[in-house]
């Protein structure tokens, strides 16, 4: 979606919005669709505890990351975003609010995430 403003296209700010029960806890998935990029937001309560943006550079396989926000320690962000960037070609904000208690718990997640992804493209 496009829109003309002062005579140059503009492209538009996007929401998708989805949620399932993983491991007995139910999680939220909020995607936000940027120009040449999308924020991803994963949780199971409204808070925003880190934040990592990853993308794709010229002379590197994997993309450059880094952690805008939140502990260094906790990794599921960066690692997240990374792995994002690197399937979609598009920069990536992610923030991962979700215990790290199971390790099944971030793949279950992240697969989750790809299912959306090839359901819905023009979401990311």
């Amino acid at each position: 979606m496009s829109e003309a403003v002062n005579g140059s296209k503009m492209e538009t700010i996007s929401l998708h919005n989805f949620s399932e029960k993983i491991l007995e806890q139910q999680v939220h998935f909020h995607v936000m669709k940027l120009s040449g990029g999308f924020f991803l937001w994963v949780g199971s309560a409204p808070v925003l505890s880190n934040m990592a943006v990853s993308m794709s550079g010229k002379c590197d396989s994997m993309p450059l990351s880094t952690l805008l926000l939140g502990d260094p320690s906790n990794t599921a962000p960066n690692s997240l975003s990374q792995r994002l960037a690197k399937k979609t070609k598009k920069q990536v904000f992610v923030s991962y609010n979700l215990p790290m208690t199971d390790s099944n718990l971030g793949l279950l997640v992240e697969n989750r995430i790809k299912k959306e992804l090839e359901l819905h493209p023009e979401h990311f």
